[in-house]
């Protein structure tokens, strides 16, 4: 799996415009092909700050979005932002889920 993490730091007066770009890019990146998840967070003290964390199945999905015209629109947002553009690409080859969680603390309540 591959993760793709864009965080974008907004010019106050363009929160608006830039949600409204993100906004129209959920409905149909969720379509992609290879697309897991589309996700969208806004910064919790000054909504100016938005995370997409974005899951692909392998990396030839990914390059495939990040050549498609609905990421050149969302490129075309860089001159609404305070700062550039901060991206990362993460290569996931191993998960863990709730059942780790339950099986560590299920181990630490029967010491103590």
């Amino acid at each position: 799996m591959i993760i793709f993490r864009i965080i974008m730091s907004v010019i106050p007066q363009k929160q608006k415009e830039v949600m409204q770009t993100l906004l129209s890019m959920i409905e149909t990146a969720g379509k992609e092909k290879g697309c897991l998840s589309f996700e969208v967070f806004c910064d919790i003290d000054g909504k100016t700050v938005f995370n997409l964390i974005e899951e692909w199945e392998t990396r030839e999905d990914l390059d495939h979005h990040i050549r498609s015209e609905r990421f050149s629109v969302l490129l075309g947002t860089r001159s609404l932002l305070v700062k550039p553009l901060e991206m990362k690409i993460y290569t996931v080859f191993y998960s863990e889920g709730i059942e780790v969680i339950d099986a560590l603390r299920s181990k630490s309540n029967s010491k103590g």
